[in-house]
Protein backbone atom coordinates (compact mmCIF):
# COMPACT_ATOMS: atom_id res chain seq x y z
CA UNK A 1 0.00 0.00 0.00
CA UNK A 2 1.58 3.26 -0.77
CA UNK A 3 1.33 6.28 1.97
CA UNK A 4 0.58 9.65 1.46
CA UNK A 5 3.72 11.98 2.66
CA UNK A 6 2.74 15.20 3.23
CA UNK A 7 4.19 18.01 5.51
CA UNK A 8 1.56 19.84 7.15
CA UNK A 9 -1.93 18.67 7.55
CA UNK A 10 -4.50 20.58 8.46
CA UNK A 11 -7.16 18.76 10.57
CA UNK A 12 -10.93 19.74 11.95
CA UNK A 13 -10.85 22.49 9.47
CA UNK A 14 -13.78 24.15 7.06
CA UNK A 15 -12.93 24.96 4.29
CA UNK A 16 -13.78 28.25 2.08
CA UNK A 17 -12.34 26.92 -0.99
CA UNK A 18 -13.51 29.98 -3.29
CA UNK A 19 -14.06 27.89 -6.22
CA UNK A 20 -17.68 28.48 -6.73
CA UNK A 21 -18.56 31.53 -8.95
CA UNK A 22 -21.44 32.51 -6.69
CA UNK A 23 -20.55 31.02 -3.08
CA UNK A 24 -17.65 30.21 -0.57
CA UNK A 25 -17.11 26.71 -2.08
CA UNK A 26 -17.66 25.11 1.13
CA UNK A 27 -16.11 22.14 2.59
CA UNK A 28 -17.32 21.68 6.17
CA UNK A 29 -15.32 19.09 8.34
CA UNK A 30 -12.27 19.59 6.03
CA UNK A 31 -8.29 18.52 6.00
CA UNK A 32 -5.59 19.94 3.80
CA UNK A 33 -3.00 18.33 3.23
CA UNK A 34 0.56 19.81 1.92
CA UNK A 35 3.13 18.81 0.33
CA UNK A 36 6.25 21.76 -0.20
CA UNK A 37 4.75 24.83 -1.21
CA UNK A 38 1.72 22.96 -2.55
CA UNK A 39 -1.95 21.70 -1.75
CA UNK A 40 -2.19 17.96 -2.65
CA UNK A 41 -5.30 17.30 -1.16
CA UNK A 42 -7.93 19.03 0.51
CA UNK A 43 -11.42 17.10 1.30
CA UNK A 44 -13.69 16.08 3.66
CA UNK A 45 -11.70 14.72 6.36
CA UNK A 46 -13.76 11.03 6.84
CA UNK A 47 -11.91 10.88 2.91
CA UNK A 48 -9.03 11.17 3.77
CA UNK A 49 -6.86 8.25 4.06
CA UNK A 50 -5.52 6.79 7.48
CA UNK A 51 -2.26 5.50 5.55
CA UNK A 52 -0.84 8.58 5.60
CA UNK A 53 2.08 10.66 7.19
CA UNK A 54 2.75 14.23 8.12
CA UNK A 55 5.83 16.09 9.56
CA UNK A 56 3.37 18.33 11.15
CA UNK A 57 -0.62 17.71 11.57
CA UNK A 58 -2.03 21.24 12.90
CA UNK A 59 -5.54 20.44 14.87
CA UNK A 60 -7.35 24.06 13.86
CA UNK A 61 -9.99 23.38 16.41
CA UNK A 62 -12.89 23.87 13.51
CA UNK A 63 -11.34 27.76 12.34
CA UNK A 64 -11.90 28.27 8.57
CA UNK A 65 -9.38 28.36 6.25
CA UNK A 66 -9.49 30.27 2.98
CA UNK A 67 -6.79 31.45 0.30
CA UNK A 68 -4.15 33.65 1.25
CA UNK A 69 -6.03 37.47 0.59
CA UNK A 70 -4.34 39.38 -2.17
CA UNK A 71 -4.12 42.67 -2.56
CA UNK A 72 -3.78 43.69 -5.79
CA UNK A 73 -3.74 47.40 -6.16
CA UNK A 74 -1.05 49.57 -3.66
CA UNK A 75 0.55 52.53 -3.80
CA UNK A 76 2.35 51.22 -0.60
CA UNK A 77 5.84 52.11 -1.09
CA UNK A 78 6.35 55.99 -0.63
CA UNK A 79 7.95 58.82 2.14
CA UNK A 80 6.14 61.49 4.12
CA UNK A 81 1.70 61.88 4.55
CA UNK A 82 -0.72 63.95 3.26
CA UNK A 83 -2.70 64.24 6.57
CA UNK A 84 -2.99 68.20 5.88
CA UNK A 85 -4.71 67.53 2.38
CA UNK A 86 -7.51 65.27 4.55
CA UNK A 87 -7.67 68.53 6.69
CA UNK A 88 -8.10 70.43 3.35
CA UNK A 89 -11.08 68.41 2.21
CA UNK A 90 -12.95 68.27 5.14
CA UNK A 91 -12.96 71.86 4.82
CA UNK A 92 -14.28 71.80 1.38
CA UNK A 93 -11.47 71.65 -1.09
CA UNK A 94 -11.42 68.36 -3.85
CA UNK A 95 -8.88 65.89 -5.02
CA UNK A 96 -8.65 68.22 -8.02
CA UNK A 97 -8.27 71.17 -6.55
CA UNK A 98 -5.27 70.19 -3.98
CA UNK A 99 -3.78 68.56 -6.95
CA UNK A 100 -3.75 71.61 -9.16
CA UNK A 101 -2.52 73.59 -6.36
CA UNK A 102 0.29 71.46 -5.90
CA UNK A 103 -0.52 69.23 -3.61
CA UNK A 104 -1.28 65.62 -3.92
CA UNK A 105 0.74 63.69 -5.99
CA UNK A 106 3.33 66.21 -6.38
CA UNK A 107 3.77 66.37 -2.30
CA UNK A 108 4.64 62.32 -2.32
CA UNK A 109 6.60 62.88 -5.41
CA UNK A 110 9.18 65.51 -3.63
CA UNK A 111 9.06 63.31 -0.44
CA UNK A 112 9.82 60.17 -2.17
CA UNK A 113 12.59 61.81 -4.32
CA UNK A 114 14.45 63.04 -1.18
CA UNK A 115 14.25 59.62 0.49
CA UNK A 116 16.80 56.87 0.04
CA UNK A 117 15.96 53.17 -0.83
CA UNK A 118 16.50 52.42 2.85
CA UNK A 119 14.57 55.13 4.06
CA UNK A 120 11.55 54.15 1.79
CA UNK A 121 12.08 50.48 2.89
CA UNK A 122 12.02 51.63 6.26
CA UNK A 123 8.50 53.36 6.25
CA UNK A 124 6.89 51.24 4.12
CA UNK A 125 7.67 47.91 5.96
CA UNK A 126 5.14 48.98 9.07
CA UNK A 127 2.59 49.35 6.61
CA UNK A 128 2.96 45.86 4.55
CA UNK A 129 3.57 43.79 8.30
CA UNK A 130 0.00 45.48 8.86
CA UNK A 131 -1.33 43.91 5.92
CA UNK A 132 0.78 40.53 6.46
CA UNK A 133 -0.81 40.51 10.02
CA UNK A 134 -4.61 40.37 8.88
CA UNK A 135 -3.69 37.46 6.06
CA UNK A 136 -2.56 39.27 2.84
CA UNK A 137 -0.25 36.81 1.32
CA UNK A 138 0.64 38.16 -2.06
CA UNK A 139 0.59 42.20 -2.46
CA UNK A 140 0.46 44.36 -5.65
CA UNK A 141 3.41 47.32 -5.07
CA UNK A 142 3.14 50.53 -7.58
CA UNK A 143 5.70 52.93 -8.05
CA UNK A 144 4.78 56.29 -9.47
CA UNK A 145 6.16 58.88 -6.77
CA UNK A 146 9.38 59.31 -8.54
CA UNK A 147 8.24 59.82 -12.03
CA UNK A 148 11.93 60.28 -13.24
CA UNK A 149 14.01 57.16 -14.05
CA UNK A 150 15.92 56.63 -11.03
CA UNK A 151 13.28 57.30 -8.48
CA UNK A 152 10.76 55.16 -10.08
CA UNK A 153 13.54 52.22 -10.02
CA UNK A 154 14.06 53.37 -6.32
CA UNK A 155 10.63 53.00 -5.16
CA UNK A 156 10.14 49.62 -7.33
CA UNK A 157 13.86 48.10 -5.69
CA UNK A 158 12.49 49.38 -2.00
CA UNK A 159 8.86 47.05 -3.18
CA UNK A 160 11.06 44.08 -4.32
CA UNK A 161 13.07 44.21 -0.86
CA UNK A 162 10.82 44.49 1.20
CA UNK A 163 8.83 40.95 -0.42
CA UNK A 164 12.45 39.93 0.95
CA UNK A 165 12.08 40.94 4.47
CA UNK A 166 8.07 40.56 5.13
CA UNK A 167 6.12 36.75 4.72
CA UNK A 168 4.73 38.69 1.59
CA UNK A 169 5.08 37.88 -2.17
CA UNK A 170 5.59 41.26 -4.04
CA UNK A 171 4.71 42.07 -7.44
CA UNK A 172 5.54 45.56 -8.99
CA UNK A 173 4.44 47.89 -11.33
CA UNK A 174 5.71 50.79 -12.68
CA UNK A 175 3.06 53.56 -12.50
CA UNK A 176 5.08 56.16 -14.55
CA UNK A 177 2.31 58.10 -16.27
CA UNK A 178 0.96 58.93 -12.74
CA UNK A 179 1.31 62.70 -12.46
CA UNK A 180 3.24 65.26 -14.59
CA UNK A 181 6.80 66.52 -12.39
CA UNK A 182 7.28 69.80 -11.96
CA UNK A 183 10.25 69.77 -14.29
CA UNK A 184 7.53 68.62 -17.53
CA UNK A 185 4.88 71.38 -15.97
CA UNK A 186 2.78 72.16 -19.17
CA UNK A 187 4.56 69.46 -21.05
CA UNK A 188 2.37 66.51 -20.86
CA UNK A 189 3.67 64.68 -24.23
CA UNK A 190 7.19 65.88 -23.77
CA UNK A 191 6.68 64.05 -20.61
CA UNK A 192 5.15 60.83 -22.30
CA UNK A 193 7.79 60.75 -24.79
CA UNK A 194 9.86 60.57 -21.69
CA UNK A 195 8.44 57.74 -20.27
CA UNK A 196 8.56 55.69 -23.98
CA UNK A 197 11.92 56.51 -24.66
CA UNK A 198 13.50 55.96 -21.29
CA UNK A 199 11.32 54.73 -18.28
CA UNK A 200 9.85 51.91 -19.52
CA UNK A 201 12.45 50.74 -21.87
CA UNK A 202 15.04 50.94 -19.01
CA UNK A 203 12.82 49.47 -16.48
CA UNK A 204 11.90 46.36 -18.74
CA UNK A 205 15.28 46.01 -18.99
CA UNK A 206 15.88 45.51 -15.81
CA UNK A 207 13.30 43.47 -14.68
CA UNK A 208 12.10 45.26 -12.39
CA UNK A 209 8.49 45.53 -12.84
CA UNK A 210 6.01 42.68 -13.94
CA UNK A 211 3.21 44.99 -15.03
CA UNK A 212 2.94 48.75 -16.42
CA UNK A 213 0.19 50.91 -15.35
CA UNK A 214 -1.05 54.64 -16.18
CA UNK A 215 -3.53 57.16 -14.62
CA UNK A 216 -5.83 57.79 -17.67
CA UNK A 217 -7.97 60.91 -16.27
CA UNK A 218 -8.91 64.62 -16.64
CA UNK A 219 -6.42 65.43 -13.95
CA UNK A 220 -3.63 63.11 -15.23
CA UNK A 221 -3.30 61.77 -18.55
CA UNK A 222 -5.61 62.03 -21.71
CA UNK A 223 -6.59 58.83 -23.42
CA UNK A 224 -4.39 59.47 -26.68
CA UNK A 225 -1.56 59.92 -24.15
CA UNK A 226 -1.82 56.58 -22.28
CA UNK A 227 -2.61 55.06 -25.50
CA UNK A 228 1.16 55.68 -26.13
CA UNK A 229 1.98 54.01 -23.08
CA UNK A 230 -0.12 51.09 -22.94
CA UNK A 231 0.89 50.61 -26.40
CA UNK A 232 4.78 51.21 -25.50
CA UNK A 233 4.66 48.64 -22.65
CA UNK A 234 3.06 46.32 -25.25
CA UNK A 235 6.16 46.72 -27.23
CA UNK A 236 8.32 45.42 -24.38
CA UNK A 237 5.51 42.58 -23.63
CA UNK A 238 4.69 43.93 -20.65
CA UNK A 239 1.44 43.37 -19.36
CA UNK A 240 -0.94 46.42 -18.45
CA UNK A 241 -3.43 47.62 -15.76
CA UNK A 242 -4.92 50.86 -15.96
CA UNK A 243 -6.31 53.51 -13.82
CA UNK A 244 -10.12 54.36 -15.55
CA UNK A 245 -12.74 56.47 -15.11
CA UNK A 246 -11.96 57.36 -11.11
CA UNK A 247 -13.41 60.93 -11.71
CA UNK A 248 -15.03 61.23 -14.80
CA UNK A 249 -15.93 59.06 -18.30
CA UNK A 250 -12.41 59.08 -20.14
CA UNK A 251 -13.31 55.94 -22.28
CA UNK A 252 -10.61 54.20 -19.59
CA UNK A 253 -11.98 51.06 -19.27
CA UNK A 254 -12.21 50.60 -22.92
CA UNK A 255 -8.71 51.66 -23.36
CA UNK A 256 -7.83 49.18 -21.11
CA UNK A 257 -9.53 45.97 -22.84
CA UNK A 258 -8.37 47.09 -25.93
CA UNK A 259 -4.79 46.32 -24.71
CA UNK A 260 -5.90 43.03 -22.91
CA UNK A 261 -5.48 44.61 -19.71
CA UNK A 262 -5.22 42.37 -16.61
CA UNK A 263 -7.53 44.79 -14.67
CA UNK A 264 -9.57 48.37 -14.72
CA UNK A 265 -9.10 49.38 -11.78
CA UNK A 266 -11.79 52.32 -9.90
CA UNK A 267 -14.72 52.47 -12.63
CA UNK A 268 -16.75 54.36 -10.73
CA UNK A 269 -17.79 56.38 -14.18
CA UNK A 270 -17.81 53.61 -16.25
CA UNK A 271 -20.07 53.17 -19.41
CA UNK A 272 -22.39 50.23 -19.92
CA UNK A 273 -19.69 50.00 -23.20
CA UNK A 274 -16.95 50.32 -21.06
CA UNK A 275 -18.10 46.76 -19.00
CA UNK A 276 -19.00 44.95 -22.53
CA UNK A 277 -15.43 46.06 -23.94
CA UNK A 278 -13.51 44.32 -20.37
CA UNK A 279 -15.89 41.26 -20.20
CA UNK A 280 -15.02 40.63 -24.06
CA UNK A 281 -10.78 40.85 -23.11
CA UNK A 282 -11.33 39.11 -20.28
CA UNK A 283 -10.15 42.32 -18.15
CA UNK A 284 -10.73 42.15 -14.25
CA UNK A 285 -12.76 44.96 -12.48
CA UNK A 286 -10.77 46.26 -9.22
CA UNK A 287 -12.67 48.40 -6.88
CA UNK A 288 -11.23 50.50 -4.46
CA UNK A 289 -13.89 51.07 -1.79
CA UNK A 290 -11.49 52.96 0.62
CA UNK A 291 -10.84 55.94 -2.09
CA UNK A 292 -14.36 56.03 -2.80
CA UNK A 293 -14.89 56.60 1.11
CA UNK A 294 -11.73 58.79 1.89
CA UNK A 295 -13.21 61.11 -1.15
CA UNK A 296 -16.49 60.87 0.09
CA UNK A 297 -17.79 59.88 -3.87
CA UNK A 298 -21.48 59.26 -4.70
CA UNK A 299 -21.11 57.61 -7.65
CA UNK A 300 -20.51 53.88 -7.04
CA UNK A 301 -18.97 51.66 -9.92
CA UNK A 302 -21.85 50.21 -12.13
CA UNK A 303 -21.73 46.65 -10.18
CA UNK A 304 -24.65 45.38 -11.91
CA UNK A 305 -23.62 45.84 -15.14
CA UNK A 306 -20.36 43.93 -13.95
CA UNK A 307 -22.52 40.83 -12.50
CA UNK A 308 -24.35 41.14 -15.52
CA UNK A 309 -21.72 40.91 -18.00
CA UNK A 310 -19.72 38.25 -15.78
CA UNK A 311 -16.96 40.96 -15.49
CA UNK A 312 -14.85 39.16 -12.57
CA UNK A 313 -14.79 41.90 -9.66
CA UNK A 314 -11.58 42.34 -7.64
CA UNK A 315 -11.58 44.37 -4.35
CA UNK A 316 -8.46 45.84 -2.91
CA UNK A 317 -6.85 48.72 -0.29
CA UNK A 318 -5.34 50.87 -3.08
CA UNK A 319 -3.10 51.68 0.01
CA UNK A 320 -2.08 55.20 -0.53
CA UNK A 321 -0.77 58.27 1.51
CA UNK A 322 -3.37 60.79 -0.36
CA UNK A 323 -6.34 59.05 -0.92
CA UNK A 324 -6.55 56.23 0.81
CA UNK A 325 -4.40 55.86 3.27
CA UNK A 326 -5.52 51.99 4.27
CA UNK A 327 -3.84 49.41 6.37
CA UNK A 328 -6.69 46.82 6.25
CA UNK A 329 -7.79 44.96 3.35
CA UNK A 330 -10.25 43.37 5.51
CA UNK A 331 -12.00 46.57 6.38
CA UNK A 332 -12.14 46.97 2.23
CA UNK A 333 -14.95 43.92 2.64
CA UNK A 334 -17.24 45.62 4.87
CA UNK A 335 -17.02 49.10 2.56
CA UNK A 336 -17.32 46.74 -0.79
CA UNK A 337 -20.37 45.30 1.15
CA UNK A 338 -21.50 48.76 2.43
CA UNK A 339 -20.91 51.20 0.40
CA UNK A 340 -21.14 49.02 -3.08
CA UNK A 341 -23.42 46.38 -2.17
CA UNK A 342 -21.32 43.41 -2.99
CA UNK A 343 -22.49 40.05 -1.24
CA UNK A 344 -19.94 38.61 1.63
CA UNK A 345 -18.90 36.09 -0.77
CA UNK A 346 -18.64 38.43 -4.16
CA UNK A 347 -15.88 40.55 -1.51
CA UNK A 348 -14.20 37.47 -0.48
CA UNK A 349 -13.61 36.46 -3.78
CA UNK A 350 -12.38 39.50 -4.48
CA UNK A 351 -9.65 39.34 -2.12
CA UNK A 352 -8.44 35.61 -3.21
CA UNK A 353 -9.75 34.12 -6.86
CA UNK A 354 -10.39 37.64 -9.02
CA UNK A 355 -7.36 39.43 -7.43
CA UNK A 356 -5.17 36.50 -8.42
CA UNK A 357 -6.42 36.71 -11.59
CA UNK A 358 -5.74 40.52 -11.86
CA UNK A 359 -2.58 40.04 -11.61
CA UNK A 360 -2.31 37.72 -13.59
CA UNK A 361 -1.05 34.68 -11.13
CA UNK A 362 -2.68 31.91 -12.04
CA UNK A 363 -0.77 29.60 -9.11
CA UNK A 364 -3.35 30.87 -5.90
CA UNK A 365 -6.72 32.39 -5.30
CA UNK A 366 -8.49 29.17 -4.43
CA UNK A 367 -7.88 26.34 -2.16
CA UNK A 368 -7.08 24.02 -4.89
CA UNK A 369 -5.16 20.72 -5.35
CA UNK A 370 -1.81 22.24 -7.26
CA UNK A 371 -2.78 25.69 -5.62
CA UNK A 372 0.39 27.00 -4.16
CA UNK A 373 -0.32 26.52 -0.16
CA UNK A 374 -1.47 30.18 1.03
CA UNK A 375 -3.86 29.80 3.74
CA UNK A 376 -5.58 31.64 6.42
CA UNK A 377 -7.02 30.56 9.37
CA UNK A 378 -10.02 32.24 10.65
CA UNK A 379 -11.55 33.06 14.35
CA UNK A 380 -14.78 32.68 12.72
CA UNK A 381 -18.05 30.78 12.52
CA UNK A 382 -18.98 31.29 9.13
CA UNK A 383 -16.95 33.03 6.23
CA UNK A 384 -19.28 35.89 6.04
CA UNK A 385 -18.08 37.31 8.91
CA UNK A 386 -14.94 38.04 7.39
CA UNK A 387 -16.94 40.80 5.66
CA UNK A 388 -19.22 41.55 8.72
CA UNK A 389 -16.92 42.47 11.52
CA UNK A 390 -15.55 46.28 11.67
CA UNK A 391 -11.93 45.90 13.17
CA UNK A 392 -10.18 43.90 15.18
CA UNK A 393 -7.86 41.00 13.91
CA UNK A 394 -9.84 37.81 12.91
CA UNK A 395 -6.78 36.12 11.82
CA UNK A 396 -5.05 32.91 13.54
CA UNK A 397 -2.81 32.07 11.50
CA UNK A 398 -1.09 32.39 8.07
CA UNK A 399 0.33 29.66 5.84
CA UNK A 400 2.33 31.05 2.76
CA UNK A 401 3.97 28.48 0.79
CA UNK A 402 3.59 25.65 2.75
CA UNK A 403 5.43 27.50 5.38
CA UNK A 404 3.72 28.30 8.72
CA UNK A 405 4.54 31.99 9.20
CA UNK A 406 1.83 33.28 11.92
CA UNK A 407 -0.07 31.03 14.58
CA UNK A 408 -1.63 32.23 17.36
CA UNK A 409 -3.80 28.94 18.99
Amino acid sequence: MTIAHFDVVLDSVHAATMRDETGYGAIRDAAIGIRRDRIEWIGAATELSRDISAARRIDCHGRWATPGLIDCHTHLVYAGNRADEFEQRLRGASYADIARAGGGIQSTLRATRAATEDTLVAQSRPRLCALASEGVTTIEIKSGYGQDTAAELKQLNASRRLGTECPVDVRTTLLAAHALPPEFAQRSDAYVDYVCRDMIPSIAAARAADAIDAFCESIAFTPAQTRRVLACANTHRMPVKLHADQLSDQGGAELAAGFGALSADHLEHTSERGVQAMAKAGTVAVLLPGAFYTLRESRIPPIEALRAYRVPIAIATDCNPGTSPALSLVLMLNMASTLFRLTPAEALAGVTRHAARALGMSDRGTLSVGKRADIVLWDIDTPAEIAYRLGGNMCAAVIRGGVVQKQNF
